[in-house]
C-alpha cells in the first residue's frame, strides 16, 4: 500500500464533506452519524480521493496507491467508482460526488474539510493540500462540569435562563433544518435521473478466409457480445437484427453511424485455420474517428465462449462505462458450457438472425440437448419456436414449445433479459397480458435504460388500453433506441388516441415494408382520405400479402364497391387462423373492423368477441373507434363492450 494512503489509515484525521464524515483510522464513513457499509478498497479510493481534494486523481494513481502490490484489472476500479457512487448518492444540488474526467481519471467534485486532532478545520485546496479556515473551539474549552457556573457567575440567574430558552430554541431550529436538509437530500437520491446512456453498434466480424463452414461466427459472435452489454445500463447497444445487414459487407464508419444512430462502432475480423481461431476488433468513436481500444483474441475453436467475455470487458473499460454491483456480476464471465452445445447455439442464432427458423430450430434443439443448462440457448430456441408459429404456420403446438423453453430458460437464469422479454411478448399475443406485465417491469429493474422491454411494455399496455401509458414507454423506447421496433406498426397507439396525424408522422420509411404499407393505408383510411389508402392497401398486398396486408386489400376492394371480393378475403384469413389454431387477437381486431366496413354484422361481432376475449381488450378504443359505428346500435356489441371494460378496469385497478 502507498505509504501517505497507509499514513492517513493510521492517522487521526477525519475528512468531512456534504452529510458525510469520513474516518480513515477506524475505517467508517458516516452519514449523519450512521455508519455506512463499504468494502476495504472502495474505503481506500475514497480516501485518496478526498484527500486530493478537486485535484484530478488518474487511474494510473489510484491503482499504484490502491493496490501497489498486486495486478488487477482496471475493471476493479471502476466496479468500486460505480459502488461509491451509489452510496454517497448525490448533492442537495444534484451533482455526483466523484466526477468522471474522461480518459484520465476522477475528481472529486464537493469542497472537503479536514478535522485535525486539535479540532481545527481546514479545507482541502484544489492542489490537494489543507487550508486552514477557522478553528472550531474544541480544545481549551472550560470543562462541561463548571459551564453553568461560569455563566451564572457572569449573566446572573435571569439572564442565564433567557440565554439557555434562547440557546434552545437554536437548538431546535439547527435541528429542523437539518432534518430538512436530511429529507431533501434523501429525496434526490431516490429521484430517478435521466441518463444520457452512450450508444454502440456491434457489426459482424468479418470472415477474412470466406470458408463458408465458419460464416456463422461472424454474426453470432458479435450477438452474442451484445447480448452480454444488454445488462449495462449506461450503454444503449443496438440489437443484432439492426446490424445483420451488414454482414459480409465494406463499412464506411459515418455512413454506418448514421444509419444506426450512433457515437461508437465496434467493427472486427476472424480468421479460423483449424482448431486455432483469431479475432481483432477495434472500437471507433464516431465523431473524432478516434480508436478508443482495439484488441486481437487468439484461442482454440472450442473455447468460443471466451471471445464474448473478453470484448464485452474492453469496451467497459474503454469506454470508462460505471457499473452497478448487480450489473458487474451479472457480465461476469459465463459459466461453463459444453464447446459443441455452444457451437450450436451459435449457429442457430446465424440462421435465426437470416429467418431460417426451422433450421435455427433444429441447431438449437441440439444445443440444449447436448447441454441443457445454457439459458441462452432455451432462450432463442423459444423465439425460434415462436417465428416458426407466427411465420412459418407451426401453429399452437410452437407456441407452447416456445413458453416451455421460455420457462425454462428463467429457471436456469431468473434475470435472464432476452427470456424475459421473449416471454412477455409471446404473452401478450396469446392473451395474457396480466402475466406479461410483471415480467417486462422486472426486466427493467435490471437495466432501466433497455429500450425493447420499454417498448414490449408500451405494446402490453396498448391491449390493454393503457394508451397515455403506452405512449410514454414507447417514447421512452424511441429515445433510447431511434430504431427500435423500425419495421413494427410505430406507434399504433397514436391511432388508437384519434391522432391521425402524429400517427402517420410517427412511421417510419414504409416503401419496402408490406406492414408498414397497411398501415399508411389504414391512418389515411381513418382521414377518410379513401384514393390514398386504396393505393397503400394495394401496394402492401403486392409486395406481400401478409395478414394484415390482405386485411388491407380487404378494405380496398370496399372502396372500389367490391364488396363480395373484401369479404371473400377476409373468410379466407379466418378460415386460416382457425386452422392453425393461433391468432394475433389485434389483427383479429382489424378483421372486425373490415367486417364492419363491409357491412358484415354478424362476422364483425363474431371477430371482434374473439379478439377481446383472445386478449385485446382496449376498451378506451373500443368504445370510440369510427369504424365500429355500424356495430353500435347492436345488443352484443353492448355485451362486447362491457366485457372489455370490466378486463380493462381489472387490469388498471392491478397495475396502476
Amino acid at each position: 500500500m502507498d505509504f501517505d494512503l497507509a499514513m492517513a489509515l493510521k492517522g487521526q484525521t477525519l475528512y468531512e464533506f456534504g452529510n458525510f464524515r469520513l474516518d480513515p483510522a477506524n475505517r467508517q464513513l458516516l452519514d449523519q452519524g450512521r455508519a455506512l457499509s463499504l468494502t476495504p478498497k472502495a474505503l481506500e479510493i475514497l480516501v485518496v480521493l478526498v484527500q486530493n481534494g478537486n485535484r484530478l486523481t488518474t487511474k494510473e494513481e489510484l491503482m499504484r496507491r490502491v493496490w501497489p502490490d498486486s495486478f488487477v484489472e482496471e475493471a476493479n476500479l471502476t466496479v468500486n467508482i460505480s459502488a461509491l457512487r451509489k452510496l454517497l448518492g448525490e448533492t442537495v444540488d444534484g451533482r455526483q460526488y466523484i466526477q468522471t474526467v474522461p480518459k484520465s481519471g476522477y475528481r472529486f467534485s464537493v469542497p472537503v474539510s479536514v478535522v485535525e486532532e486539535k479540532g481545527q478545520t481546514v479545507s482541502v485546496e484544489d492542489n490537494g493540500k489543507p487550508r486552514q479556515t477557522n478553528p472550531i473551539a474544541t480544545s481549551g474549552q472550560v470543562p462541561i462540569n463548571n459551564t453553568s457556573g461560569l455563566l451564572e457567575e457572569t449573566l446572573g440567574p435571569r439572564r442565564w435562563r433567557k440565554r439557555i430558552l434562547a440557546l434552545g430554541l437554536v437548538l431546535i431550529g439547527v435541528v429542523l433544518f437539518g432534518y430538512t436538509a436530511y429529507r431533501v437530500r434523501t429525496i434526490l437520491k431516490q429521484r430517478v435521473l435521466p441518463v444520457e446512456a452512450r450508444s454502440l453498434a456491434i457489426l459482424p466480424l468479418q470472415n477474412l478466409r470466406q470458408d463458408s463452414d465458419s460464416e456463422f461466427l461472424g454474426f453470432s459472435l458479435a450477438d452474442a457480445v451484445i447480448t452480454k452489454l444488454d445488462y449495462v445500463s449506461s450503454l444503449t447497444v443496438r440489437p443484432s437484427s439492426a446490424v445483420e445487414k451488414y454482414r459480409g459487407k465494406a463499412i464506411d464508419i459515418q455512413t454506418v453511424a448514421a444509419d444506426l444512430k450512433v457515437d461508437t462502432l465496434l467493427t472486427g475480423s476472424f480468421i479460423r485455420d483449424g482448431d486455432d481461431l483469431r479475432i481483432t476488433y477495434q472500437l471507433i468513436d464516431v465523431k473524432t474517428e478516434k480508436i478508443l481500444g482495439r484488441g486481437t483474441i487468439d484461442l482454440k475453436y472450442d473455447n468460443l465462449l471466451k471471445v464474448q467475455d473478453t470484448v464485452a470487458q474492453q469496451i467497459i473499460q474503454k469506454l470508462e462505462l460505471n457499473l452497478s454491483p448487480s450489473e458487474a456480476e451479472r457480465i461476469k464471465p459465463e459459466s461453463p458450457v459444453t464447446p459443441l452445445a455452444y457451437e450450436y447455439y451459435l449457429r442457430g442464432v446465424d440462421l435465426y438472425g437470416q429467418n431460417k427458423f426451422p433450421l435455427a430450430i433444429k441447431m438449437l434443439e441440439k444445443s440444449t440437448e447436448i447441454d441443457p443448462n445454457y439459458a441462452p440457448a432455451w432462450a432463442y430456441l423459444g423465439t425460434s419456436y415462436t417465428a416458426d408459429a407466427a411465420f412459418e404456420f407451426g401453429g399452437r403446438e410452437q407456441y407452447r414449445r416456445a413458453q416451455a423453453a421460455y420457462e425454462r430458460a428463467l429457471a436456469i437464469r431468473p434475470s435472464q433479459l432476452d427470456a424475459q422479454i421473449f416471454l412477455a411478448n409471446l404473452l401478450i399475443d396469446t392473451g395474457k397480458v396480466e402475466q406479461a406485465v410483471p415480467l417486462l417491469r422486472d426486466a427493467l429493474k435490471t437495466n432501466p435504460n433497455h429500450a425493447a422491454a420499454h417498448w414490449e411494455l408500451g405494446y402490453a399496455y396498448r391491449f390493454a388500453g393503457m394508451l397515455n401509458e403506452s405512449v410514454t414507454e414507447c417514447e421512452g423506447a424511441r429515445r433510447l433506441d431511434p430504431l427500435v421496433k423500425a419495421n413494427s406498426s410505430a406507434f399504433n397507439t397514436y391511432l388508437y388516441l384519434g391522432d391521425y396525424t402524429k400517427f402517420l408522422r410517427s412511421l417510419p420509411d414504409v416503401d419496402g415494408s408490406s406492414f408498414l404499407l397497411f398501415y399508411r393505408g389504414l391512418g389515411e383510411y381513418y382521414q377518410k382520405d379513401f384514393e390514398r389508402a386504396a393505393r397503400d392497401f394495394d401496394r402492401a398486398y403486392e409486395v406481400d400479402p401478409t395478414l394484415y396486408a390482405q386485411i388491407g386489400k380487404a378494405l380496398s376492394e370496399s372502396i372500389a364497391h367490391r364488396g363480395a371480393n373484401g369479404l371473400e378475403i377476409l373468410q379466407g384469413l379466418e378460415g386460416k387462423i382457425e386452422h392453425r389454431g393461433v391468432g394475433d387477437p389485434e389483427a383479429t381486431y382489424k378483421i372486425a373492423q373490415a367486417y364492419s366496413m363491409l357491412g358484415d354484422k354478424v362476422s364483425a361481432l363474431r371477430v371482434l368477441r374473439s379478439s377481446v376475449e383472445g386478449g385485446f381488450f382496449s376498451y378506451p378504443y373500443l368504445s370510440t373507434d369510427p369504424l365500429l359505428e355500424p356495430l353500435r346500435k347492436e345488443s352484443e356489441f353492448a355485451e362486447i363492450l362491457n366485457t372489455s371494460h370490466q378486463r380493462y378496469e381489472a387490469f388498471r385497478s392491478r397495475f396502476f
